[in-house]
C-alpha cells in the first residue's frame, strides 16, 4: 500500500484533531497535514486532549483566502475538509467559512488534481422533521413512552430539512461536491455527521439518538479514505450503533464496511 498525502482542515478541532492524532500513528500509510486558520484549539476540544500539531505538518491558513489554500493543497491525495462555523449564529461568518470556504477548497483541490475529498456535512440537515411525530417527542419529550421501533430511521436519500443557517450551508456543500464529482471526475463523500462530544458520551435520549464516538469517527473517516476508488459522490450517515436512531446507517454499514463499536445506551 503506497502512502496517502492527507491534509485535515480544521484540525485544532475536536474530530480533527483526533483524526490527525490517530492517523499520525500510521505512518506507512499516510502522510498527514493539518490546517487551521489559527493554533488554538477549540473551546470542545480539551487541552488534556490537545495533540499538537508538528510545525513542518501545520498550515496557518484562513480558508476564505484562495491563494492560501492553493499553497497547502500542493502535492497533497485526501482532503478531509472539517473546517466550518458550525454555531450558525452569524450569517456573515458561515457565509465565508461554510460557503466561501468550502469553495476554495473544492477548487483549490481541482487545480491540485487532489483525488478525493470527505466533506464533513451534518445530521443537522434533518433536524427538521422533528415537527413529525414520533420525532418531534424523540426531540422535545424525554418522558414519551417511546419504542426504538416506532422510530423510522430517517434514511440518506430523504429530503433534507435544515433549522438553521449551519445546516443549510452544509447542504448546500453537498451540492457543490456533486457538481465536482460530476463535472471533473473527482471522488467527494460527503459524511453527516452526529453529535460527537467532548466527554464522548451522550447528554439524554434525544442526544443518544444522535450520538457518534470518538473511535467511531475516526474508524468512518479512515473508511472514506480508503473507500474504492470508483465512489465519486455518495452521501453517508455517521452515527455509533445506538438504541435509538434518527438516521439510518445501513447504507454507511453496505457501501463502507462500516462497524460501529460503540452503543448510547451505554451510558444513558
Amino acid at each position: 500500500m503506497s502512502q496517502k498525502k492527507i491534509l485535515i482542515t480544521g484540525v485544532y478541532g475536536l474530530i480533527g484533531n483526533i483524526l490527525y492524532s490517530q492517523l499520525s500513528k500510521k505512518p506507512d500509510e499516510y502522510d498527514v497535514y493539518g490546517l487551521a486558520r489559527r493554533r488554538v484549539p477549540s473551546e470542545r476540544l480539551h487541552e488534556d486532549r490537545l495533540f499538537e500539531i508538528p510545525n513542518e505538518k501545520f498550515h496557518l491558513v484562513d480558508i476564505t483566502s484562495f491563494s492560501d489554500v492553493q499553497n497547502a493543497l500542493s502535492g497533497i491525495d485526501t482532503v478531509v475538509h472539517l473546517a466550518a462555523d458550525s454555531s450558525g449564529k452569524s450569517w456573515e461568518s458561515v457565509l465565508n467559512n461554510n460557503i466561501i470556504g468550502t469553495y476554495n477548497i473544492f477548487e483549490a483541490s481541482r487545480l491540485a488534481k487532489v483525488k478525493r475529498i470527505i466533506y464533513a456535512s451534518t445530521i443537522q440537515v434533518i433536524f427538521g422533521y422533528q415537527s413529525d411525530e414520533p420525532y418531534k417527542s424523540l426531540f422535545n419529550n424525554p418522558n414519551a413512552d417511546l419504542s426504538p421501533a416506532r422510530i423510522p430511521s430517517i434514511a440518506y436519500d430523504q429530503p433534507t430539512r435544515p433549522l438553521n443557517f449551519y445546516a443549510s450551508s452544509k447542504i448546500w456543500g453537498e451540492a457543490m461536491a456533486h457538481v465536482y464529482a460530476q463535472n471533473y471526475g473527482m471522488s467527494f463523500i460527503c459524511l453527516r455527521i452526529g453529535s460527537v462530544l467532548p466527554d464522548d458520551k451522550p447528554l439524554n435520549r434525544f442526544s443518544s439518538s444522535i450520538w457518534c464516538s470518538h473511535r467511531d469517527i475516526i474508524q468512518l473517516l479512515e473508511l472514506c479514505i480508503n473507500a474504492p476508488e470508483e465512489i465519486k459522490f455518495d452521501v453517508f450517515f455517521g452515527l455509533s450503533d445506538n438504541r435509538y436512531m434518527l438516521a439510518d446507517i445501513q447504507h454507511t454499514k453496505e457501501i463502507l464496511g462500516y462497524c460501529p463499536q460503540d452503543h448510547s445506551e451505554d451510558f444513558i
